[in-house]
């Protein structure tokens, strides 16, 4: 879906005060004005703040599915490749999308049945019947192993650049990077959680012959 200008400061705007506040605590009126808009425009765009929530998702996450799909009619390069292609998207999109990340963070500690917690429950499902299509592919052709927990693999992957995230400050100090930028921290980084994740994905799923 093509959003406007408007609508698409409204959907930066909800997704920086959802990463504070949390749904709950983020208001309509708080949104408009931190989108500089009137707050009847949220509704005549979105409807509620639910809705407004739903195109925070679309937004965010539009397009894993599509990239799945591309990469399983690529017979150019090694199944191999094709997750650690994958690997590079994942981390390339929590590293530059941080707020959307830290409102998927917050809502899931909230064990409650809301909306969110529902749209949350949907993109997993969805991203991880993607995955497995990529990961039975390569199972069929011989490439990895039979015996993979895929859930199990993908709670690795999340959970690890999460918690790099979450703990950068942390990385930076211990290994005595506070002299580095955030543009250049950012691209370093990426660079190391995508070489860990690729290795440890490897050892996941190929067999010591393969390696």
């Amino acid at each position: 879906m093509e959003y406007s200008g408007k609508q698409i400061a409204i959907i930066n705007a909800a997704t920086k005060l959802f990463a504070e506040k949390g749904f709950d605590g983020a208001s309509v009126r708080d949104i408009a004005h931190e989108a500089d808009v009137n707050v009847a425009m949220i509704s005549y765009y979105f409807g509620s703040k639910e809705k407004l929530m739903e195109a925070v998702f679309e937004d965010k996450t539009n397009n894993i599915k599509l990239k799945v799909e591309n990469l399983l009619q690529d017979e150019g390069i090694s199944h191999l490749q094709k997750v650690n292609i994958l690997i590079d998207d994942y981390v390339d999109k929590f590293i530059h999308q941080q707020e959307f990340h830290k409102i998927m963070m917050r809502e899931q500690l909230i064990d409650k049945n809301t909306p969110v917690a529902c749209l949350i429950h949907e993109l997993k499902k969805r991203n991880l019947e993607s995955i497995k299509k990529l990961i039975q592919d390569g199972q069929k052709s011989g490439a990895f192993k039979k015996n993979i927990d895929i859930v199990l693999m993908m709670t690795t992957m999340v959970g690890t650049v999460s918690q790099m995230i979450t703990a950068q400050h942390f990385y930076k100090k211990v290994n005595n990077l506070e002299h580095m930028d955030e543009m250049e921290f950012q691209k370093l980084m990426r660079k190391k959680l995508s070489a860990h994740l690729k290795n440890l994905f490897k050892q996941i799923l190929t067999t010591d012959e393969q390696r």
